[in-house]
């Protein structure tokens, strides 16, 4: 017969080894991620001298000279253009390409690896090898559009205000859409094909069974992985730092990587880091906007 000190015990026990379980990931995510969150929270508030390794707390100053710039509203709004464009097309790009993944075809499981390799592919290499690819001079992208007549003349995508934006946005797609692929792909996976034989069954057709039956069943799917993709891309400054460097001029600057030249090209961490955290705290409205859209939906 067990005693009440007993059953004390084990219930203290039970209490105290999901937090021993955790330990080791909260350790790491307070080390790799929690401390240089709140060291950059701190260098916002301060004016830091790299020369002589100074700080001088000046409150709200390195926000106050970000928004005055009069360059900010257009860091936001190609910023915006950069994400949501983004995001956008290689959701699109990702349903479609995930729903033929889908179907039974030969070697379908060899396809399935191979359209990985753009997404597992680092940075730097796409970046490289697509500026290879639009250069104006040897390029093949200019030479396949002059071949077929679509152009009479190289175009300088990377160097020209108008082009520089979109073509870095098709580039980020291009490697980013096997990753929205792969996920729906699992989604699609867990949706019951006794629910789409019996849409089949009652008359539906191809599209009152996506809408009705598959859509609703990869939605978590598909909201979880636009906002990863929405938090990775606003901070994503390596393709267009080396294929354009946010130029010509700023005409593809974004936030996180006018943080990035203000940090360790001039040399102003304190403004820097506000840059960051103001983008930062754009991407948590997004993240409540999930929260509660989820909330939602367990409701229901």
């Amino acid at each position: 017969m067990s005693t009440p000190t007993a059953g004390r015990s084990r219930r203290s026990r039970v209490a105290v080894e999901p937090y021993i379980l955790l330990a080791p990931a909260l350790g790491l995510v307070s080390v790799f991620a929690a401390y240089p969150l709140l060291r950059s929270i701190w260098f916002s508030f301060n004016k830091i001298s790299v020369f002589t390794g100074t700080m001088k707390f000046v409150a709200l100053d390195n926000f106050k000279a970000v928004i005055a710039d009069p360059e900010f509203g257009g860091y936001l709004a190609r910023t915006a253009a950069w994400v949501f464009g983004v995001v956008a097309l290689q959701l699109l790009g990702g349903l479609v390409l995930a729903l033929l993944l889908d179907t039974r075809f030969p070697l379908r499981g060899i396809y399935r690896g191979l359209v990985m390799v753009p997404w597992a592919t680092p940075s730097v290499l796409v970046a490289l090898m697509w500026k290879w690819l639009l250069d104006p001079n040897y390029g093949t992208i200019d030479r396949t559009l002059q071949a077929i007549g679509l152009i009479e003349r190289p175009i300088e995508f990377l160097s020209q205000d108008a082009t520089a934006l979109p073509t870095l946005i098709i580039v980020d797609v291009w490697q980013g859409i096997p990753l929205f692929a792969i996920m729906i792909l699992a989604a699609l996976q867990g949706v019951s094909s006794d629910l789409r034989e019996a849409a089949a069954t009652d008359g539906c057709g191809w599209w009152a069974t996506f809408r009705y039956v598959i859509l609703p069943a990869i939605l978590p799917t598909i909201l979880i992985t636009s906002l990863l993709r929405i938090i990775w891309t606003a901070n994503y400054v390596d393709l267009i730092l080396i294929l354009t460097g946010g130029g010509p001029g700023i005409s593809s600057t974004t936030l996180a990587l006018q943080s990035y030249l203000t940090a360790y090209k001039a040399t102003d961490f304190g403004q820097g880091a506000a840059y960051a955290v103001l983008q930062a705290s754009i991407l948590v409205i997004f993240v409540v906007i999930y929260l509660r859209l989820t909330r939602r939906q367990e409701a229901n």
